[in-house]
């Protein structure tokens, strides 16, 4: 099992940083992926470039405040918490996740491969804000 946790801090409303981060129909400003495809209100898979699929089952929202959902693709399986905070309208966000290989071969790699997806995702993020 491998946990990774990222925090940022950014100079915009806490609205607005949810509403980038959960929106699964304006993800252009993410890098890594090519589509969201939404199973249902609880369902989604995202697909990298590389048309590599991973799915996504919500299990807890909380708006403003925190989401959360259980991750599965042919490489890992695990949980992502989001949690979303705002103070004098600066936002922080604290976004964890632990995650199991399913492949030996790919276990002592699994944390600098999410550390890698978790800075690249925070300098898009970072880029999405500013528009």
């Amino acid at each position: 099992m491998a946990v990774s946790t990222v925090k940022a801090v950014f100079m915009v409303n806490i609205k607005k940083v949810w509403n980038v981060v959960t929106s699964l129909e304006n993800y252009q400003w993410r890098s890594d992926l090519s589509k969201i495809e939404v199973i249902n209100e609880k369902q989604f898979v995202e697909y990298t470039k590389e048309g590599f699929p991973t799915t996504f089952t919500i299990t807890a929202t909380e708006i403003y405040k925190r989401w959360e959902f259980d991750i599965e693709n042919s490489n890992m399986s695990g949980h992502w918490t989001g949690i979303f905070c705002e103070i004098d309208g600066k936002s922080e966000i604290v976004f964890t996740e632990n995650v199991t290989a399913k492949k030996w071969f790919i276990r002592p790699f699994v944390k600098l491969f999410l550390r890698k997806q978790q800075n690249q995702y925070i300098a898009d993020l970072k880029k999405a804000l500013q528009q």
